[in-house]
């Protein structure tokens, strides 16, 4: 069980959503647990309190999951990304909204996109601290707290995004084009693109179509009754195939097959675990 809520007032800002898992303890290794983490467009902070191994796949690669560090940030994705753990799961964590990279981490989001940074190489002893400080607390509404109050503890005393990308975020993603934020903005394009990197962690175009994907995921597994053809309709998708197609890229099922699956968490798509070769 999770348990998930907004954060502190003064976290809102940067921070959307913070968690824990419930039910920390010792447990068997258990099964594998294999699932495709699907883009969000954020970041996410995820501290493991368990000594089991949260293992990561690039689908682009096939040299198989490798071991990650405890407590990690994941930057934003273009595409998902392969999850495999298991035994009894114990973490905390937080979504980050645009602009928490620089204030929390002392880095620009595009710096940390497209990967999982140790928490360590960013914090150095902070991190190992932090973790161990959590795995100590005895619940998990007291572990949300110190987290809490460690991300607070960072956060400087004044801090905005640039109005031009603030203005672009503020905006629904289906209802703005790259090239009329740049005519809002006051800025080159050139400056514009670097700008939103640099607080998002991808480009504008890229940030969109993951957007874009997210509302139709949304669409697709509410079972609503509404056909793939009328979702792919209202996201003004070209047509059918497009639409087919960016739903795999971006998930690595089709939308059948994501409708057919219908994960408990939207972003977290259970798939089968591959057999591990002996030798």
């Amino acid at each position: 069980m999770t348990l998930q809520r907004l954060p502190m007032p003064a976290l809102r800002p940067f921070v959307a959503l913070v968690w824990a898992s419930e039910g920390c303890g010792s447990g068997d290794a258990g099964e594998t647990v294999r699932e495709h983490a699907l883009p969000t467009g954020m970041m996410h902070l995820v501290l493991r309190l368990t000594d089991t191994p949260l293992r990561i796949a690039d689908p682009r690669h096939h040299d198989g999951a490798q071991p990650m560090a405890a407590a990690l940030v994941g930057g934003a994705r273009s595409g998902f990304y392969v999850r495999e753990f298991s035994g009894r799961a114990c973490s905390v964590g937080a979504v980050l909204r645009p602009g928490a990279a620089q204030c929390l981490f002392g880095t620009s989001a595009h710096e940390l996109a497209e990967r999982h940074t140790p928490l360590e190489d960013l914090w150095g002893a902070g991190a190992r601290s932090l973790r161990l400080r959590l795995q100590e607390t005895p619940n998990a509404h007291d572990r949300l707290a110190l987290l809490e109050v460690v991300l607070s503890a960072r956060l400087p005393r004044l801090r905005g995004l640039h109005p031009a990308v603030a203005s672009a975020l503020a905006e629904r993603p289906g209802t703005w084009s790259v090239g009329e934020a740049v005519r809002r903005s006051g800025v080159s394009h050139r400056r514009f693109i670097a700008l939103f990197k640099e607080t998002v962690g991808l480009p504008p175009k890229t940030w969109l179509r993951v957007q874009r994907f997210q509302q139709v995921m949304a669409a697709v597994g509410q079972g609503t009754g509404a056909s793939l053809a009328e979702i792919a309709l209202d996201a003004c998708y070209s047509d059918q195939s497009h639409f087919n197609r960016d739903f795999l890229a971006l998930s690595g099922v089709t939308p059948q097959a994501y409708r057919r699956i219908s994960p408990d968490e939207r972003n977290h798509l259970p798939v089968p675990a591959r057999p591990r070769s002996i030798g």
